[in-house]
């Protein structure tokens, strides 16, 4: 099973200097990716119990608008092994206008993680 979320990022999410946002931002949009997965999979949100792998590959700014990725990789008996991804696939030109963005060719991969959320048994629909 698979879901993906799409939405930009604001000037509200920058938290460094040159508008450069927070890996975890990115964390947090994984979570919410896999919030929507495990209703979809068992109808209850369960919880996220731990990361096993996170790669911060490639900054994300203010302006990207990103694709999140998520697809259960696992289903064991009440665990669910997680495989994210966050790519980018718009990006601002600054340099051309305050508003002016490049729809890129091929998205960038910025954020790949595998993670575990837990689902409690008996709530379980797939399990």
């Amino acid at each position: 099973m698979k879901t993906s979320l799409k939405l930009r990022m604001s000037n509200q999410d920058a938290h460094y200097g040159g508008n450069l946002v927070d890996g975890a931002k990115i964390l947090a949009l994984f979570g919410d990716a896999a919030t929507e997965l495990l209703i979809r999979n068992d109808g209850d949100e369960g919880l996220f119990r731990a990361y096993e792998k996170v790669d911060f590959l490639t900054p994300v700014f203010a302006g990207d608008f990103l694709e999140i990725e998520a697809i259960i990789l696992k289903q064991g008996n009440t665990s669910r092994k997680i495989e994210f991804k966050c790519f980018k696939v718009i990006t601002p030109r600054p340099d051309l206008s305050d508003s002016a963005c490049d729809v890129l060719e091929k998205k960038i991969l910025t954020t790949h993680a595998i993670g575990t959320c837990i689902v409690p048994k008996e709530k379980q629909r797939n399990g």
